[in-house]
């Protein structure tokens, strides 16, 4: 190995952690410092993204050589934003958002996702310390882009969200947050606060074994355009309603 590449593999290892989970590897990269904007005002989280692979190793320089053979672009990978002591902190907000192409990105009124991404964000700063994890393989609810792209086809069409991804022959819901979880463990021990009105999220950590201290719910950005939208999320998914107002998860 040349001198150069020695010394990127011994800044990189530093920076990357091996999770074993179920007979696969999760490797994590970080904490990197992003300054975000956020509510007009810049605000520096410490971002980490983890990569799923069948090798484990800690042989960090074999895998960054694996990764020029593997076309990661084409794969998504998640990230999660740390925000304070998340380490050492009591009390801890965490949120996991599951990515919104259409939301997020080009603030689409058809769901209320943007606004729940920047809402967490803001709790999470406010709160002291907290994470927001962003799972980029649940878009749509786990079908991906393409689905979700035929599922609003089917929605302007008549069919609700959990219609229109049953008759496509895919689950309610296909998320899985098993190594979102794992990551999560590995960057906390105490108990979290999670933001969500979704109990399958809350089940999911309380089975893993996490411990989840309370659950505080996000509302708001409820319009013409979504309300059908969350009614749905209420009468067929389950999310837990407050009176009076809509679910945003």
């Amino acid at each position: 190995m040349s001198v150069l590449q020695e010394k990127v593999i011994s800044i990189l290892e530093k920076k990357i952690k091996l999770i074993q989970s179920e007979g696969k590897a999760l490797y994590l990269v970080g904490p990197i410092q992003l300054p975000m904007s956020l509510d007009g005002a810049t605000v520096t989280f410490q971002w980490y993204c983890w990569l799923q692979c069948k090798e484990v190793t800690e042989d960090f320089e074999r895998i960054v050589e694996k990764l020029t053979s593997i076309n990661l672009a084409e794969m998504q990978q998640s990230s999660v934003l740390v925000y304070g002591d998340f380490l050492n902190h009591e009390e801890a907000l965490i949120r996991m958002h599951s990515i919104c192409h259409t939301g997020d990105i080009f603030g689409s009124k058809r769901c209320d996702c943007g606004f729940q991404l920047e809402q967490s964000l803001k709790m999470i700063v406010n709160h002291g310390t907290g994470a927001l994890f962003y799972l980029a393989n649940h878009e749509g609810r786990g079908i991906g882009l393409f689905s979700k792209a035929m599922a609003y086809v089917l929605q302007e069409n008549g069919y609700d969200t959990v219609e229109a991804n049953l008759k496509l022959g895919f689950a309610d819901d296909a998320r899985n947050y098993g190594d979102a979880i794992q990551v999560l463990k590995s960057l906390r021990t105490k108990p979290v606060t999670l933001i969500t009105n979704n109990p399958k999220k809350l089940d999911a950590l309380k089975n893993s074994g996490m411990d989840v201290s309370e659950r505080v719910p996000l509302w708001g950005n409820v319009s013409e355009y979504n309300e059908k939208y969350l009614q749905t999320k209420i009468e067929r998914s389950g999310h837990l309603e407050a009176a009076g107002t809509c679910p945003n998860d």
